[in-house]
C-alpha cells in the first residue's frame, strides 16, 4: 500500500483571539490544522473584570474550544501544555513526553502578569488574565466586606475596606469603576455593622497619566467619571513595596488588605526557544510578515508578537489586534507552504474602548470620540457583538439588563474558600 499525498500540517499554539482566528482562516485551505492549548476553553478576556467583580459568571464569557471549532473538518484540538519548541527538528515537546511535528507553526500563547522583578508580590496582588484569576479576585473582594462586618477594631475595619488597584490602563480603570459600584450600589443596605459605601478605592498609576493610549480629552472624562464614583486616582505614583498589610509608595504607606495588579505583562516563555531578539516584555520581535527571524516557517501572533514595523511601537494588546495578527499569520503560513512569497502585515486600527462604570465609558475611533452615556452604549453593543455563541450573548444581555435596572450584581458568590 502506498501513502497518499502529503497534506501540510500547521500547528497553532494558543486558543485565544489570535489562535481562534488563525484556525478559522485555515478552514478552507488544503492543510491539516492542530490547535494546542492547555485549557479546554476560550475566554473573552475583555470581560474578565466582570467575573472578578461579580457581574457575570465564568460560563458567560467562556466557551469550549472544541465547540467553537466543531464544524471545521480539517482541524483537531489537543488539550496539552507545550513545554518547548525545537525549530531545528520542526516539532513541539508536550507534557507527558510527547512530541508534535509541524510543517508550519503559529505561536499565539499571549502574555501573563509582570511584577517588574518583584515576583514575591504576586501572592499579595493577583493579576487578571484567566478565569481562575477572576474567581480569586472575586473571592478576595467579597470576603473583605464580610470580614469588615465582623471586625470591631476601627483601624482594622478601615484596612479591610481599602482596595488598591495598581496600574491605570483599561483593566485597572475598569476594575476600579466596578469595585466602586459594588461598594456604593450593589451592597448598599446589606450590612449592619459596616457601610460598604465607606470603602476607599485607590487607582495608582506610575506613569504621568491613566489610559495613555487615549487622547487627553477622553482621559480627562475618565478621571471625572472615576472621581464621581469615589475612586481616588493617583498618577505619577509608583508602588515600591507590597506586603501583607498594604503597599508602600516611596515613604508613604497605605494600609490595605486587598491589592489588585494591573500594571504590566510578561510574554510566554515559548518565545525564548528561538534565540532571537525579544523586547522588554519578552515578546518576539518579528519580521514584517510576522515570521521569526531565521525561521520562516514559524509565525508569531497575538500578544506574543512585538510588531513595530508600522508605527515604531508595538501594537496594542487588544482583541482586534490579536485577531488580525492571527488571520494574517495563517495566510502567510499557507503561502509559505505553497512556495509563494509572504506578505507584510498591516494593522487596521478599529478604535479603542474602556468603560468606567454604569453609563460611563470612553471610545476613540479616530474620526469619532465618545464619552459618558453614548460611549457606554457603544461599549455594550460591541462587547455583546463580539461574544462567541448565541447563548453567551443572550446570557450577558440578560445579566446586564437586570443589573442596570436593579443596581445589583447577581454572581456574588464566595467559592473555593481556604
Amino acid at each position: 500500500m502506498t501513502d497518499g499525498p502529503h497534506v501540510p500540517h500547521i500547528v497553532i499554539v494558543g486558543g485565544g483571539f489570535a489562535g481562534l482566528d488563525a484556525s478559522r482562516a485555515l478552514a478552507r485551505e488544503p492543510v491539516r490544522v492542530t490547535l494546542v492549548d492547555r485549557h479546554n476553553h476560550h475566554v473573552f478576556q475583555p470581560l474578565l473584570y466582570q467575573v472578578a467583580t461579580a457581574g457575570l459568571s465564568p460560563g458567560d464569557i467562556a466557551s469550549p474550544i472544541r465547540w467553537i471549532l466543531r464544524r471545521q473538518a480539517n482541524l483537531r484540538v489537543l488539550l496539552a501544555t507545550v513545554e518547548r519548541v525545537d525549530p531545528a527538528a520542526k516539532c513541539l515537546h508536550l507534557d507527558g513526553g510527547q512530541t508534535l511535528a509541524y510543517d508550519a507553526l503559529i505561536l499565539a500563547t499571549g502574555v501573563t502578569h509582570s511584577y517588574f522583578g518583584h515576583d514575591d508580590w504576586q501572592p499579595r496582588a493577583p493579576g487578571l488574565k484567566t478565569l481562575d484569576d477572576a474567581l480569586e479576585i472575586r473571592k478576595r473582594v467579597l470576603l473583605a466586606f464580610e470580614k469588615a462586618e465582623r471586625e470591631t477594631d476601627p483601624a482594622r475595619q478601615r484596612r479591610l475596606l481599602t482596595f488598591v488597584i495598581v496600574g491605570g490602563g483599561p483593566t485597572g480603570v475598569e476594575l476600579a469603576g466596578a469595585l466602586a459600584e459594588i461598594a456604593r450600589q450593589a451592597l448598599r443596605s446589606e450590612f449592619d455593622n459596616v457601610d460598604p459605601a465607606s470603602a476607599r478605592i485607590l487607582l495608582l498609576e506610575a506613569g504621568p497619566s491613566i489610559l495613555t493610549t487615549f487622547p487627553d480629552s477622553l482621559r480627562a472624562s475618565a478621571r471625572r467619571s472615576l472621581t464621581r464614583l469615589g475612586v481616588q486616582v493617583r498618577e505619577g505614583t509608583a508602588v515600591t513595596s507590597i506586603d501583607e498589610g498594604g503597599v508602600m509608595l516611596g515613604g508613604e504607606r497605605i494600609e490595605a488588605d486587598t491589592v489588585l495588579w494591573a500594571a504590566g505583562v510578561q510574554a510566554s516563555s515559548l518565545g525564548r526557544c528561538f534565540g532571537t531578539e525579544l523586547d522588554r516584555a519578552g515578546r518576539v520581535v518579528v519580521e514584517p510578515d510576522l515570521s521569526v527571524p531565521g525561521f520562516p516557517d514559524v509565525f508569531i501572533a497575538g500578544d506574543l508578537a512585538s510588531f513595530t514595523h508600522q508605527t515604531g511601537r508595538p501594537l496594542p494588546g487588544v482583541a482586534q489586534a490579536a485577531k488580525q495578527l492571527g488571520r494574517h499569520a495563517a495566510r502567510n503560513a499557507v503561502r509559505r507552504l505553497s512556495g509563494e512569497p509572504t506578505r507584510p502585515f498591516r494593522y487596521l486600527d478599529p478604535g479603542n474602548l474602556a468603560t468606567i462604570g454604569r453609563n460611563a465609558a470612553i471610545a476613540d475611533f479616530g474620526f469619532l470620540r465618545l464619552s459618558g452615556y453614548l460611549g457606554w452604549l457603544f461599549w455594550v453593543f460591541l462587547h455583546i457583538f463580539f461574544l462567541i455563541g448565541f447563548r453567551n450573548r443572550a446570557s450577558v444581555m440578560l445579566q446586564w439588563a437586570i443589573s442596570y435596572v436593579t443596581y445589583q450584581r447577581s454572581v456574588r458568590l464566595i467559592t473555593h474558600d481556604d
